[in-house]
């Protein structure tokens, strides 16, 4: 009865008003992404029930684009609450001030597990599949409302402060908001155009017969290189297991599919902690806490994503097989 559209239609108004900001500010350039963004996404529900073409979400996707890649985007100051404001609601609330971050995933728990089982005259209350992600938007908007009740006795509330704060952040991080989206489209089109089985063909006419360490140091290889292109394991994932993983070290070597895949997963995370392609992961947390240098977390995970790597192909090669 309760679909996940009114979220994408939620975060599209949210983005439509990142683009008045930008536009009050004569951030033409700013505006216009954002704008496109924002409708893209209310422009999408009327794709999906096939009442609208397509092809204006490509011209959308490919103004974004070029708006990012040449710079277009610039930085609007937004007026939010003052240093003094912030270190007095700090002193004032202290630990509070975590409650509506746990609010989000408390909420979506309760969704995905109880909410989810709900029925309303034999038909269930939400969409199949979508518990957990209403249960994230409804989580977000509680959060909001609990944080601005929290923020009245600290003397920082004004209603349009969620939305200003927001839109600073939102620019903050500027175009790399979209990359997680575009990564994963980016997934789906490298899985429907076949590049898994060509890798599969290539590295079957490479790989020495027999040889299962080998195999396995390629799965593990592929998995963080094919990370680090697209940003996304999940995106490599099809790649890598439609190549190597399920014709190469299940079939071929009988090996355990949970454990191979399972570790497989874990070798793309490693490549995750060397790419700058995950932006939310290693470019955000720099521009959010306005580090000098923006590659300071990717510097700081190689030492780490390195020796995981090698621990992950011993992993499979003595417990997979």
């Amino acid at each position: 009865m309760i679909d996940a559209e009114w979220l994408y239609w939620l975060c599209g108004l949210f983005f439509l008003v990142g683009a008045g900001f930008s536009y009050r500010r004569a951030q033409y350039g700013g505006a216009a992404f954002w704008a496109l963004l924002g409708l893209s996404f209310c422009y999408s529900t009327f794709v999906v029930d096939k009442s609208a073409p397509p092809w204006p979400l490509g011209i959308a996707v490919i103004v974004i684009a070029g708006l990012a890649g040449f710079g277009a985007l610039g930085r609007t100051e937004i007026a939010t609450t003052t240093q003094a404001d912030r270190i007095t609601a700090a002193n004032t609330l202290r630990a509070k001030l975590f409650v509506p971050a746990l609010m989000i995933p408390l909420v979506a728990l309760i969704f995905g597990t109880m909410v989810a089982s709900i029925t309303v005259g034999g038909k269930p209350l939400l969409a199949t599949g979508t518990a957990t992600l209403t249960g994230l938007g409804v989580g977000a908007v509680v959060a909001t409302a609990v944080g601005l009740v929290l923020l009245r006795p600290a003397g920082g509330l004004r209603l349009a402060l969620p939305l200003q704060e927001g839109t600073r952040l939102l620019q903050s991080i500027g175009w790399a908001v979209v990359l997680p989206q575009m990564l994963a489209v980016l997934g789906l089109v490298f899985a429907t155009s076949g590049v898994g089985t060509a890798v599969g063909t290539i590295v079957s006419g490479v790989l020495p017969k027999g040889s299962l360490l080998l195999a396995v140091i390629v799965y593990c290889l592929g998995m963080a290189l094919f990370t680090i292109i697209m940003g996304n394991a999940f995106a490599a994932f099809p790649v890598m297991t439609a190549a190597v993983g399920w014709p190469v070290l299940v079939q071929q070597f009988h090996g355990n599919p949970a454990i191979v895949f399972a570790v497989g997963m874990l070798a793309g995370f490693c490549g995750t902690l060397c790419t700058p392609m995950a932006a939310n992961f290693n470019i955000v947390p720099a521009v959010l806490l306005e580090m000098k240098d923006r590659y300071g977390p990717i510097k700081a995970q190689l030492p780490t994503a390195v020796p995981l790597l090698v621990c992950n192909i011993a992993i499979m090669y003595l417990m997979g097989f």
